[in-house]
């Protein structure tokens, strides 16, 4: 089976929400980058590459994919192996990282998309078969800003059968957000607001929970400290990215001086860069995101690596359906698994382009045991959203 055409969309849909004490909905736009790999006989595979920080980065990645079209136009679609390696060098001097996995990514999964259903069987059975019947998840609540509304929250999750959730308190005391780090430094108000908001929130939902927090690796060393060894003190279960990833010797200093578990992977591309992680005892748990570090084929790679080591493997999957879907057939063939990442605990939003949605059982998702990721998206909803991209 030969690949004929590879087409990127965006697609912007709405997310309602009900957040706070007085569970106000609030409706946000999101965008997703979805990729369609066709073939000459008809079948057609999905992957997922959306990106941070929203727009730019989303038309850059999906300018991208729509390039390498009629590079990959004639290829076997079951050369998981060769096509890998063939887009990675060709982009080795431009960086071989970032960009370039997030567009293998996105392939990636397309293809073993295609292969399943080529064969009748769920990816997951192509990987070596499963180790469990379903896939534990943790999720997020809105970004906490007051004690009674991130406690309401946090009960919602729990309420709807979930052991474990993630939040940022710092984010809003940070200039810019997520994209805007300078200096690494977080004032002495942001510092004692989410001890305030971890601290009420720990004692109001009981010692049960798992609490994770996520530094968003935004943070300079003494920063980084200060804060996980403040937080500490209210049980949280890991404390993710206290640095920016791109020198693993500041996540070694931290490493050293703080008491709580580390999460670190998001950010990271390919089984190269988690060497210094594993082989330096820096994380406690990796969460490499199956649509930025190499797919399907490279998350399996890296979770490999990480049971020599006997790390728990958390996927970081907060984007669209695919990004979960993927991540999840990997996952149920990874004997150290931890978590899988869900960006709400209530994904029925998704119910309006991917048939069928999103299966949830008390925080727990049913893998679809149907060929390739499960599930197919209605081209008449895409259609209508598309912002860029598209047929």
């Amino acid at each position: 089976m030969k690949i004929t055409k590879v087409t990127p969309w965006i697609i912007s849909f709405p997310w309602q929400m009900r957040v706070g004490a007085d569970q106000r909905q609030v409706t946000n736009d999101r965008q997703l980058v979805l990729v369609q790999v066709d073939t000459d006989e008809g079948i057609t595979g999905w992957g997922e590459v959306t990106t941070y920080p929203g727009p730019v980065a989303n038309r850059a990645i999906a300018s991208m994919i729509a390039q390498v079209s009629d590079f990959l136009a004639g290829e076997n679609t079951s050369e998981f192996e060769r096509l890998w390696q063939k887009i990675f060098r060709t982009f080795t001097y431009m960086g071989s990282r970032g960009a370039t996995t997030a567009l293998i990514s996105g392939i990636d999964i397309a293809l073993w998309d295609i292969r399943g259903k080529e064969l009748g069987l769920p990816i997951y059975q192509l990987l070596g078969g499963p180790v469990r019947d379903r896939i534990a998840l943790y999720t997020h609540p809105p970004e906490p800003r007051t004690v009674p509304d991130a406690i309401a929250d946090a009960r919602q999750i729990i309420d709807a059968g979930y052991e474990a959730f993630k939040f940022d308190p710092m984010m809003r005391f940070i200039p810019g957000g997520n994209d805007g780090f300078m200096d690494g430094q977080l004032s002495r108000e942001g510092i004692a607001t989410a001890d305030e908001i971890v601290g009420a929130v720990r004692d109001a939902i009981g010692p049960d929970i798992e609490i994770l927090i996520d530094a968003h690796g935004m943070y300079n060393v003494p920063t980084a400290i200060e804060l996980a060894n403040r937080l500490a003190a209210h049980d949280i279960h890991w404390f993710e990215e206290p640095v920016p990833v791109e020198g693993w010797r500041a996540l070694q200093q931290v490493r050293s001086e703080i008491s709580v578990k580390i999460s670190v992977g998001e950010r990271l591309h390919t089984r190269w860069e988690f060497v210094p992680i594993l082989e330096n005892g820096l994380a406690d748990f990796i969460m490499p995101d199956v649509t930025w570090t190499g797919g399907i084929t490279e998350l399996k790679k890296i979770s490999t690596m990480a049971e020599a080591y006997y790390i728990p493997v958390s996927p970081h999957d907060a984007s669209g359906p695919i990004n979960v879907l993927a991540g999840a057939h990997v996952m149920m063939t990874t004997p150290n698994f931890y978590k899988l990442e869900t960006s709400r605990y209530d994904l029925g939003a998704y119910g309006a382009f991917i048939q069928p949605g999103l299966e949830i059982v008390s925080g727990d998702l049913i893998v679809p045991d149907t060929p390739g990721l499960g599930a197919e998206l209605d081209m008449d909803y895409l259609r209508a959203h598309v912002v860029f991209g598209g047929e």
